[in-house]
This record gives C-alpha cells, sequence and structure tokens, in this order.
C-alpha cells in the first residue's frame, strides 16, 4: 500500500465528518480521519502533520469521552 491512499483515505473521513449534524459522529470521523493523517504523516515523515493531527486525535477524544459521561 502506498501511504498516500492512506492520506486521501484520511481526507475522505474529515470531509465525512464536517457533513455530520450529530456531534458524536462527528467527532468519531473526524477522530478517525486525524489518526490515519497522523500515521500518514509519521511514514512519510512530515512530522508538523503527524504533530498536528495526533494533537487533534487527543482533542476528539477528550470531547467523546466528555460526551459519554454527560
Amino acid at each position: 500500500m502506498t501511504w498516500e491512499y492512506l492520506g486521501y483515505i484520511a481526507s475522505v473521513f474529515l470531509v465525512i465528518s464536517l457533513m455530520m449534524s450529530n456531534v458524536v459522529k462527528l467527532r468519531w470521523f473526524n477522530l478517525t480521519g486525524c489518526i490515519c493523517f497522523a500515521v500518514y504523516g509519521v511514514m512519510i515523515e512530515a512530522w508538523p502533520v503527524a504533530l498536528t493531527n495526533g494533537l487533534l486525535a487527543l482533542v476528539n477524544s477528550y470531547h467523546l469521552i466528555k460526551l459519554h459521561r454527560a
């Protein structure tokens, strides 16, 4: 698998997440896209991409936990 495909898949998840009206679904799709982009960034050694999306994945995880507890 070329890593470029993972980047495209990540983009699709992020675009889908922005179409969600349900916040929980939005967070799950966005989290999946961020994880894919973080892995993609590591594999192609694009550290700003990996770091930013890794941090965004943590933010999404935090909000999912917060929503689950409420």
